[in-house]
């Protein structure tokens, strides 16, 4: 009877994973579950980057604004958002300290500005986690299956590398708007001379430049204007954005000068010949320190020099001793 029953079974195409060959059944379960996750997986991905803004709450309606703006223009934030939640909450309370720096980094690179200090660093953290995939495998290949205990040496590695890159970043986009702005400057001098207001100059400044930095954040400075701010609150921002020295100089003495009533034209032009001059002083300390960065390698070259024309001779003298 029991072999009728299973030749049924079979007939209708029904094999217990009793009947089945050894490992087959298990390979199958597992297979099926891992197909499932992935469905999951996916599901999740399409869902969350299909879902709709924020609901006003309890939030301030700037605040709200800014993470719906956020989940636009960043994949990672609108994917992994309740993760940044919780890392950012725990940011604010582990680097306090270190917040308004990275703020001032953030501002100065450029990034949009709806990145709050402890979500952008909570966003590098999460860029870190993700790479762990990659330190496990790397180290398995390498050195073994008991090197993934490095993983996580290699994670805080990974996190600040990226904190490193984004104070390089900053320090870079910085240095091309000192580079650029005394040529900037000499155009809006020449325009406002000419008889162009200062808001129609600028504007024509911001064109010539566009796409560089410098044209960047004086196109802030026209927005905000725009928006409805004074001459002197829109200079403010930008150098709160930035505080650099060379350029909070150069903007307090635009701003004492609007305090004064000294022509911008005139400011523009004296500001633009100092930062041509910083640069200058810049470039011969350069100059002058690469002598002394220069002495170690050189060092090391001529003793290297001195060892290759000696050394046959040395070991001569040290295998035969003094023979003619």
């Amino acid at each position: 009877m029991m072999m009728i029953r299973m030749e049924n079974l079979s007939s209708a195409g029904i094999l217990p994973l009793a009947v089945l060959p050894a490992g087959v059944g298990m390979e199958a379960i597992a297979s099926a579950l891992i197909g499932a996750g992935i469905a999951v997986l996916v599901w999740w991905v399409f869902r969350v980057l299909e879902s709709d803004d924020l609901e006003q709450g309890a939030e301030w309606r700037y605040d709200v604004s800014r993470m719906n703006e956020l989940r636009r223009i960043d994949p990672l934030y609108r994917l992994f958002y309740s993760v940044f939640t919780v890392l950012a909450r725990m940011n604010r309370v582990v680097f306090r300290d270190g917040l308004p720096e990275i703020q001032r980094q953030v501002q100065a690179a450029g990034l949009p500005r709806f990145w709050l200090p402890e979500e952008y660093l909570a966003r590098l953290q999460v860029l870190a986690l993700c790479s762990t995939p990659l330190w496990i495998y790397g180290l398995v290949w390498v050195l073994g299956p008991e090197a993934m205990l490095l993983t996580p040496v290699g994670v805080v590695l990974t996190a600040w590398f990226l904190r490193r890159r984004l104070a390089a970043r900053s320090a870079l986009r910085l240095r091309q708007i000192k580079r650029r702005m005394p040529y900037l400057l000499d155009l809006l001098t020449l325009l406002m001379e000419a008889g162009a207001t200062f808001l129609n100059a600028l504007n024509q400044a911001v064109d010539e430049f566009r796409g560089q930095p410098v044209a960047e954040e004086f196109g802030r400075v026209l927005a905000d204007m725009n928006l409805g701010k004074t001459r002197m609150e829109a200079f403010q921002s930008m150098r709160n954005r930035l505080a650099d020295d060379e350029i909070t100089s150069i903007i307090g003495t635009i701003i004492q000068g609007e305090h004064l009533g000294t022509p911008l034209a005139r400011i523009f032009r004296s500001q633009s010949d100092v930062l041509r001059v910083k640069r200058s002083q810049r470039a011969e300390t350069i100059a002058g320190e690469a002598g002394v960065n220069m002495l170690l390698p050189a060092v090391l070259v001529m003793a290297s020099t001195v060892l290759i024309i000696l050394g046959p001779f040395l070991l001569n003298f040290m295998k035969f001793g003094i023979a003619l």
